[in-house]
C-alpha cells in the first residue's frame, strides 16, 4: 500500500469522515511540553474524525433533559470514541507492516490532571492538517459541520505529505459559545500559538463544573459550546437530503 494514496481510503471505508496529515515541527515545543520527548520525537501526525449525529447534539439544549444527555453521552463519547479507538489501531498497525514508527493517541484520555489534558492535543493535530481552525471555545472548527466532531491521532516518522496548512479562523465577533457557557470558562480570545491555553480558556472552572454534575445524579455531559457554534448548526441536513441554509 502507497501510505499516501491508500491510507485516506482505508480511514474512509473504516468509518472515519475526516482525515488530515500534519506537519508537526512548528509546534514541537508545545507537544513537548505537554506529552515529553517520547510523542514529541514524532515529526507527523495522521489525524481521523468522525461527525456527531446532529440529533444527539442538538439534545444539548435541553439541558436537564436525563434522557438526552444519557444518549448523547453513550453515543458521542463512548460509542464514537471505541470507534475512533479501533481506526487508530488499524492505521498505526498499516504504518507499522510499512517498516515505520507509529504511535496511536487515545480518543479520550485526561494524562495529567495537572494539566487537564491528554497526552497530546488531537485538534491541534487537526488544525496544523488544515481540517479547520480552534474557536474561541478552544474547540476544533470545521468550515462544514463546526466542532461537531470527534478526532484521534496516529504519530508517525512515516514520510506521508501534509494534507493542508491550519486555517485563520472564522468566527468573527461571534461569541455564542462564550455567552453559553454555565461557568464563563471562555475569555472570547481567538487561538494564538504564542499563548497559553489559560489566555483563552479556564479549563480548572470546566472541570470542576464536570465534578458538580457527577455528583448529582443525572449523566456527566455539558456540550453547550459545542451545540451553539453557528458553523455546526448550519451545516445540517434538511430531511430531503439537502443542506440547510
Amino acid at each position: 500500500m502507497d501510505l499516501d494514496c491508500g491510507l485516506p481510503e482505508m480511514v474512509c471505508a473504516l468509518g472515519a469522515d475526516y482525515y488530515g496529515v500534519a506537519d508537526l515541527a512548528s509546534a514541537a515545543d508545545f507537544i513537548r511540553s505537554q506529552g515529553g520527548e517520547r510523542v514529541a520525537r514524532f515529526p507527523r501526525a495522521v489525524v481521523m474524525g468522525i461527525r456527531l449525529l446532529d440529533e444527539l447534539v442538538d439534545m444539548l439544549e435541553e439541558h436537564s433533559d436525563r434522557t438526552g444527555a444519557s444518549l448523547y453521552r453513550h453515543h458521542s463519547y463512548d460509542v464514537v470514541n471505541a470507534a475512533l479507538d479501533g481506526i487508530a489501531l488499524r492505521v498505526a498497525n498499516t504504518i507499522q507492516h510499512k517498516g515505520f514508527l507509529a504511535f496511536p493517541i487515545p480518543a479520550s484520555k485526561r494524562a495529567s490532571d495537572e494539566l487537564i489534558a491528554g497526552v497530546f492535543s488531537h485538534k491541534l493535530a487537526a488544525h496544523l492538517a488544515g481540517l479547520g481552525w480552534i474557536g474561541k471555545s478552544c474547540l476544533l472548527v470545521t468550515p462544514d459541520h463546526g466542532p461537531r466532531v470527534r478526532w484521534i491521532t496516529v504519530l508517525t516518522d512515516a514520510p506521508i505529505a501534509p494534507t493542508g496548512i491550519p486555517m485563520k479562523p472564522r468566527c468573527a465577533e461571534c461569541t455564542a459559545c462564550v455567552d453559553i457557557c454555565p461557568v464563563h470558562a471562555f475569555t472570547g480570545r481567538l487561538f494564538c500559538e504564542d499563548e497559553p491555553r489559560e489566555a483563552r480558556f479556564d479549563a480548572a472552572a470546566c472541570d470542576r463544573y464536570f465534578k458538580e454534575l457527577e455528583a448529582g445524579s443525572g449523566p456527566v455531559v455539558c456540550g453547550l459550546c459545542l451545540f451553539v457554534c453557528p458553523h455546526g448548526r448550519k451545516g445540517k441536513h434538511r430531511p430531503d437530503g439537502k443542506l440547510r441554509d
